[in-house]
């Protein structure tokens, strides 16, 4: 897979990243590869949090509440590095754009 293709499919679920990571062009494409797994690990604690504080009276509304608002900014900002990606841009996303887990 070349640069593009890499960076798009990393955008596509955890299943996707795995592939593009094992399968794409790593070097050229790992500002995507290490964008959208920052996303997907934030999306993952999200669900943790949720899932976890759900069995919580009165508490589970609150995070419920937080976990849902977080979820679709962080849906917003896969979009925004999707586009990136299509785009063949490397533009941070905004708020955890800076996090590095790929070297």
């Amino acid at each position: 897979m070349n640069k593009k293709v890499t960076g798009i499919v990393a955008y596509i679920t955890i299943i996707g990243w795995l592939i593009a990571f094992l399968a794409g062009d790593k070097e050229k494409a790992k500002f995507h590869l290490n964008q959208a797994l920052v996303l997907e690990i934030t999306q993952i604690i999200l669900s943790l949090i949720s899932t976890v504080f759900g069995f919580i009276p009165l508490i589970n509304i609150l995070v419920g509440l937080v976990c849902s608002i977080l979820g679709i900014l962080v849906f917003v900002l896969w979009i925004l590095g999707l586009i990136g990606a299509i785009q063949e841009t490397e533009k941070p996303v905004p708020v955890l754009g800076g996090i590095r887990i790929l070297k």
